[in-house]
């Protein structure tokens, strides 16, 4: 605990762009958690736009609005 799932768009990341995003989630879980990095675990899922409406935005997004921390702005 605490698990972190990027869902996102296909990109490749360079090991340092990587690197740097893991890094970045990691030290702001542990603030605000107050956790040790060891158990934080953190995935990079890209899913393709076609299925973003099906597999992210209608199940993760709109079905859930009351659980969003943040919602997508247009």
């Amino acid at each position: 605990m605490p698990h972190v799932t990027i869902q996102h768009f296909p990109k490749s990341l360079t090991p340092e762009e990587s690197s740097r995003l893991v890094e970045q989630v990691v030290a702001a879980v542990r603030e605000a958690f107050g956790v040790e990095e060891r158990v934080i675990s953190i995935a990079l899922e890209p899913v393709e736009p076609e299925d973003w409406d099906t597999r992210v935005y209608r199940p993760g997004i709109a079905a859930r609005r009351g659980e969003l921390a943040k919602e997508p702005g247009y």
